[in-house]
């Protein structure tokens, strides 16, 4: 349970600078000795960011205490309810959803970016560092296409090349058509998304309920106890 919240908080607090990064900046002269009323009011920022925080955690926790969530990964209604159960933290206490949390570290880590190139491998590297996997061979396909209309500008593609561009986003159109990939199907690829998520937490909560039951069966007070099964523990009662 205390690894359980300790997860919650350190999203709530990554949310918290995802949501509001322009206000968490004090520049350093604010601290400077000549500059004290500056630095009351950096104090009373990170005041601010500090209720903030606790407030988003505390009607996080609020959620927790009404829900029932089963640890049970292999479940799909355990899952499905879980995923419910998160989407109605993050909607109560304003936090982004995983595809949100994507689109804003795309949108941070492409600006300035002037070369279609460097964008795609930038891509990838997200991918890469949040565990998504290209089941599809997107990316493959997607470098191919801009090889395809590098060739034919015959120079690097940049992102302010207009035509080059269109002639880029025709090609991948193709890819999605391909693939299948439709622009009205977003929700539901976040929806899965989400949904896949909620069964990777599961899974690591039901791992450290039995570590932590196992550790606990190790002292010789408890030795003679049967280990309750994870699917009847109420996270409820803990909290």
């Amino acid at each position: 349970m205390a690894r359980f919240l300790s997860r919650s908080t350190r999203q709530l607090i990554g949310s918290q600078y995802v949501l509001q990064p322009q206000q968490h900046v004090v520049p350093v002269r604010s601290f400077a000795k000549e500059a004290s009323p500056k630095a009351l009011k950096g104090d009373e920022m990170l005041k601010g960011i500090f209720l903030d925080v606790k407030k988003k955690f505390e009607t996080a926790v609020g959620v927790l205490r009404k829900e029932k969530i089963t640890i049970d990964p292999e479940d799909p209604a355990a899952v499905d309810q879980y995923a419910k159960v998160m989407k109605t933290v993050r909607e109560k206490a304003d936090l982004f959803s995983e595809s949100q949390r994507i689109q804003f570290t795309i949108k941070s880590r492409t600006d300035g970016i002037q070369d279609a190139r460097s964008y795609l491998l930038v891509l990838k590297d997200i991918r890469l560092k949040r565990g998504l996997s290209d089941e599809l061979g997107a990316e493959g396909m997607m470098m191919d296409a801009l090889e395809k209309v590098e060739k034919e500008i015959k120079k690097p593609l940049m992102r302010n090349d207009k035509k080059g561009m269109a002639l880029l986003t025709e090609e991948f159109n193709k890819i999605n058509q391909k693939l299948g990939i439709r622009k009205e199907d977003l929700p539901k690829y976040e929806e899965q998304l989400e949904k896949k998520i909620a069964k990777a937490q599961l899974e690591e909560l039901k791992k450290e309920a039995l570590e932590a039951m196992e550790t606990q069966k190790k002292r010789e007070e408890f030795a003679d106890e049967e280990m309750p099964d994870v699917k009847s523990l109420d996270i409820r009662n803990m909290l």
